[in-house]
């Protein structure tokens, strides 16, 4: 039997671990064996520098926390090597960058599961979303094509100008009347 002292910081890790899942947007399960430590250096700075917390997990006191915060759909998953990435602001970031990372790795890095906003999702689920761009990404995007037509005017106005001879000068300021 585990001592009382373990079995608190047993407890205070299913605690954070439940905290960082229920702060999470989406986040996935990871099998990360046999990639070498500059790969693993590498994902977590990339997935940091992306707003992603990265870390290896055990695979009882992630299955507590999971089952505390009702995402029990993953308890078949924590098996082998584990670790968890979470994105409390963008769940696709976190979804994106792994599976390219998988694929990139093939079966030495492999999505074991995945949850968006409090589900589940099946493998179909993530292939559809694994391929669309992140909010920054779209947003800009978005911004992209918003501001396209005014800078084609600018261009096209300033066309104009010029083939006309330039702007025309300012018109001399008439002085007051004398009265």
């Amino acid at each position: 039997m585990p001592s009382k002292a373990v079995l608190t910081e047993k407890q205070a890790i299913v605690d954070a671990l439940a905290k960082r899942l229920q702060e999470a947007q989406g986040g996935l399960l990871v099998d990360y064996k046999g990639i070498n430590v500059a790969q693993d250096t590498e994902l977590r700075r990339d997935l940091r520098a992306k707003g992603v917390e990265y870390s290896v997990v055990k695979n009882t006191l992630t299955r507590l926390a999971l089952d505390k915060v009702g995402l029990s759909g993953l308890d078949d998953q924590l098996n082998g090597t584990t670790s968890l990435a979470t994105s409390a602001e963008d769940p696709l970031v976190a979804i994106h960058e792994l599976t390219e990372f998988s694929e990139k790795m093939g079966q030495m890095f492999t999505i074991k599961g995945v949850f968006v906003d409090g589900k589940v999702l099946n493998d179909a689920e993530v292939a559809e979303l694994a391929p669309i761009p992140s909010r920054d990404a779209l947003y800009s995007k978005v911004l992209g094509t918003m501001l396209a037509p005014i800078t084609s005017l600018a261009v096209v106005l300033g066309q104009v100008v010029e083939q006309k001879g330039g702007a025309p000068a300012p018109a001399a300021e008439e002085a007051p009347a004398a009265e």
